[in-house]
């Protein structure tokens, strides 16, 4: 009886995944995405242990539109918890859901800037090498980083 019933969960589960699985209607319709890296030079953390070179990795959707004094008007940044990386919102559970046309953030009105954390996906970390000697970060030197990203590479100004 135990048998039957854990062989019965497993096809349900399987039954289950394939279901939730996109099929071919059901594909992603958000524009392509574009990756990129900045690399800022002699970053400074909080701690004050600075890093030569500073590996930002991003993706991003959609296109920067600009108002007549050339200010990126449509950017949205949307960053990852404290675990995973940027890329994890191309997913179809969040971009099929956000992205699309009519979706709260259509691509093709929006620019969608999903930065990966230091630490995280393919901006620098301890695992590049420096392992323990990698520089103490936090949260304001990530906060730091980002802005460095948008400003000086993705040319989009912070209003405060």
């Amino acid at each position: 009886m135990r048998r039957t019933v854990s062989r019965l969960f497993a096809l349900a589960a399987a039954a289950h995944l394939l279901l939730s699985l996109p099929t071919r209607g059901q594909t992603a319709t958000w524009p392509a995405t574009t990756e990129g890296d900045f690399v800022v030079k002699n970053f400074k953390f909080r701690s004050g242990e600075t890093l030569p070179e500073l590996r930002l990795h991003y993706t991003t959707l959609g296109k920067p539109a600009r108002n007549a004094e050339g200010r990126v008007t449509n950017a949205v940044l949307i960053l990852h918890g404290t675990g995973g990386s940027g890329q994890q919102f191309l997913q179809q559970q969040f971009a099929g859901e956000l992205f699309g046309p009519g979706q709260l953030l259509d691509a093709n009105r929006y620019y969608i800037i999903l930065p990966d954390g230091v630490g995280h996906g393919k901006s620098s970390k301890p695992s590049d090498g420096l392992h323990a000697r990698f520089p103490q970060y936090d949260y304001d030197d990530m906060v730091a980083a980002h802005h460095q990203l948008l400003s000086e590479s993705l040319d989009v100004t912070i209003c405060a």
